[in-house]
């Protein structure tokens, strides 16, 4: 098949690329070109930038395909441009959405295609519901061939998952817990959550691509295991050889005393238990099945990261919030308790 996809490098997107290069099918990027080093050698990159509707208009000009695949779309402006540049000129075009969008807090913690999507606490998860609807109205109106999928929380190998971090990601926390710091964790520790390693998603997505069952379809992927936020620390600390020195806070407390945006992330989404239902992509996708353990993908990329120190990104100002929070909370229970 040829397949184009928009962005491709991502965390997400890169297993599918290297996944259908390894399957030969005939896969296009069209990206600025600022990521594409470690691509397989068969992947064809278109380089623009697609925010540039005229300049991307013309380097697709007499090109159509299988599928296009969109991952860097938060709004629905983007989407009404992909709509002009695709409509016609695909067979198939699959959107990443979010499972964030799904409603929050639940009225259950058994997550279905069904289940609601409403969240008033993150405005990045109402974007991708209002992106969601707006391709499916032209679905129905226009016959425009839309495929969904709602991710949760999906890493690779650059990345350990985390629920509390800064804004340059988790080596931070890494390096805490090397150094024997104590490590924030939202709540008590104890909420279930699901990770999913990007070459098991890459599977299940791979798997959606071609298939008319698909079209007019939203699907989550995630792995079916669920694990506690303090299990997801102890791997961390497990596979540095070190203590885990966890420092529990509310998610409330987080969110009322921080410059980060933790009520969308932790209120919106990650303090919540949520187990999903995988059962539809597997009806059409059979051979998918999440393999990579939480214990194990945490352990691949924690090695990974300490053998690679472009991604080991300080981050001083982080650093020094968790101590001056942890500070100040030890003082109030202090308080409290006196």
């Amino acid at each position: 098949m040829k397949i184009l996809f928009i962005g491709g490098t991502g965390t997400i997107s890169m297993a599918i690329t290297r996944l259908l290069a390894e399957r030969g099918e005939e896969v296009y990027l069209l990206n600025r070109g600022s990521r594409n080093t470690g691509l397989p050698e068969n992947v064809k990159t278109i380089r623009c930038d697609i925010n540039n509707e005229q300049e991307a208009a013309a380097a697709l000009e007499g090109m159509t395909f299988d599928c296009v695949g969109e991952f860097i779309g938060f709004v629905p402006a983007q989407l009404e441009r992909d709509f002009r540049l695709f409509n016609g000129r695909t067979k198939q075009f699959i959107y990443i959405s979010s499972a964030s969008a799904y409603q929050k807090p639940p009225k259950s913690p058994y997550i279905t295609e069904e289940t609601p999507l409403e969240n008033p606490y993150w405005e990045y998860s109402r974007n991708k519901k209002a992106c969601e609807e707006y391709l499916f109205a032209r679905y129905r109106e226009q016959d425009f061939p839309v495929t969904v999928v709602r991710p949760s929380h999906t890493y690779d190998e650059r990345s350990v998952p985390l629920g509390v971090h800064g804004s340059g990601g988790s080596w931070q926390v890494v390096k805490r817990i090397m150094e024997g710091k104590p490590v924030i964790i939202h709540g008590d520790g104890t909420s279930l959550w699901t990770i999913t390693h990007n070459s098991d998603f890459a599977v299940a997505y791979a798997g959606l691509i071609g298939n008319p069952k698909a079209i007019g379809e939203a699907f989550h992927i995630t792995s079916d295991e669920s694990v506690t936020w303090n299990d997801i620390y102890s791997y961390i600390a497990e596979a540095l050889g070190k203590e885990l020195m966890a420092y529990h806070i509310s998610s409330e407390t987080l969110a009322a005393v921080s410059d980060y945006d933790f009520v969308g992330s932790l209120t919106g989404d990650k303090s919540n238990t949520v187990i999903f239902d995988n059962s539809k992509v597997k009806s059409l996708v059979p051979e998918f099945k999440a393999k990579v353990t939480a214990r194990e993908g945490i352990a691949r990329a924690v090695k990974y990261i300490l053998a690679h120190p472009e991604y080991q990104k300080e981050d001083k100002e982080f650093d020094l919030w968790c101590d001056k929070v942890i500070a100040a909370v030890e003082k109030m229970r202090g308080e409290l308790n006196g």
